[in-house]
């Protein structure tokens, strides 16, 4: 048995670690400045090591630990995925760049365009990330009111119209979102493999979608009754539609030699706790958030009330913006609970720790290595040569 484990690139620039989560040093987050790491300014001058170094650093490290490939995340703040996919994909020539977007956003002849060009120069790496959007100020951003279960809809036509040119052969199609005429890709960009689907979304609409195109559902982490729940809900709806997904699961980690020094992390994380900058970040209309929110207590005396089962802390939206829930502990403990998410039914992870590139190395030499029920896919290719 053979799992994916992917690693999450910082594209909005990165932190020395949890416990200074203000203080972004590098990837150009904060611009040039004194302390900051890549880039910085040494003896009054740019060291000419850009933000893109950073990210191809994160890019070989988390590679050469046992990651099959990293998210490339797309938000207001960040970069944009696919043409830092384009710029990364000559850094390795293995490792698979799983691009976060929303389909809204792109015409699918377009993206089809963009997705087989990409797939031909990097011999078929392109993973996708299907986001439908949260709503709330995030979606605005990008000027898109469309109601909640609408965006849905669209990312099913959206995929629909790009697997329908994606052969070469004419396609037609007129629907609510988008309409071809004669639409197909070049020649010399058909037949290109398709991109693996990673879908997420927790809503009935969401979970119809994935259903019709996930090859994963992609879930955060929640605690793990109700992730087996979540699983459970989508095999029986897909069921209905003629295919059921592999499921993946995207979780940040704080593991260190011992139970004691992953919370230590924390509580020193949790000085810079600012529950006004969670609160804002969840607003919407999103299903995720909001289930994720029901687990948070409203009352919180400490940073252990958020331990919500063993070495699960839904905690860590409150220090960085991102997922609530997250594993601490020991390298054992974290291994044990990754076996045990194998053992609901998870085929694939995407982990995260910050600071990105020291934490790949961490994680996947400590933590990966440990796994009794499966063979980290990458660490296994490596073992073969």
């Amino acid at each position: 048995m053979s799992t994916d484990f992917y690693w999450r690139i910082g594209m909005e620039g990165d932190h020395a670690s949890l416990r200074t989560p203000r203080r972004y040093n590098r990837g150009h987050a904060g611009g040039h400045g004194p302390g900051n790491i890549a880039p910085a300014i040494r003896g009054g001058k740019l060291d000419g090591y850009s933000y893109i170094d950073h990210m191809a650093a994160v890019v070989k490290a988390s590679e050469s630990a046992g990651f099959v490939g990293g998210l490339l995340p797309s938000f207001p703040i960040t970069e944009d995925p696919w043409a830092t996919a384009s710029a990364l994909a000559r850094e390795s020539d293995t490792y698979r760049f799983m691009v976060a977007f929303q389909p809204g956003f792109l015409h699918p002849v377009q993206a089809a365009r963009m997705s087989a060009s990409l797939q031909r120069a990097t011999g078929g790496r392109l993973v996708y990330n299907i986001i439908s959007g949260g709503g709330g100020a995030p979606q605005l951003w990008w000027g898109d009111k469309v109601a909640h279960d609408d965006r849905y809809a669209r990312t099913s036509e959206f995929l629909d119209v790009l697997r329908g040119v994606w052969d070469g052969r004419p396609f037609d199609h007129a629907g609510r979102f988008f309409r071809t005429e004669g639409a197909a890709l070049p020649p010399l960009l058909a037949g290109q493999p398709f991109p693996e689907v990673y879908f997420s979304g927790s809503s009935g609409a969401a979970v119809d979608a994935a259903g019709r195109h996930a090859d994963y559902y992609l879930s955060w982490l929640e605690p793990f009754d109700a992730l087996r729940a979540k699983f459970d809900g989508v095999r029986a709806h897909s069921g209905k539609t003629g295919g059921t997904p592999k499921f993946a699961v995207r979780i940040d980690i704080v593991a260190r030699h011992t139970e004691e020094a992953a919370w230590t992390e924390i509580e020193r994380g949790w000085a810079s706790v600012d529950r006004a900058a969670a609160d804002r970040a969840a607003q919407g209309d999103s299903v995720g958030a909001a289930r994720i929110a029901g687990w948070v207590p409203e009352h919180i005396t400490g940073y252990r009330d958020l331990e919500v089962q063993p070495n699960v802390w839904c905690g860590f939206s409150l220090i960085r913006g991102g997922p609530a829930f997250g594993l601490v502990g020991s390298y054992e403990q974290i291994a044990e609970r990754l076996d045990q998410l194998i053992d609901l039914g998870v085929d694939a992870f995407i982990l995260a720790g910050n600071p990105h590139l020291e934490e790949a190395y961490r994680v996947g030499e400590e933590v990966l290595p440990l796994l009794r029920r499966t063979t980290p896919t990458r660490i296994r290719s490596l073992s073969t040569r």
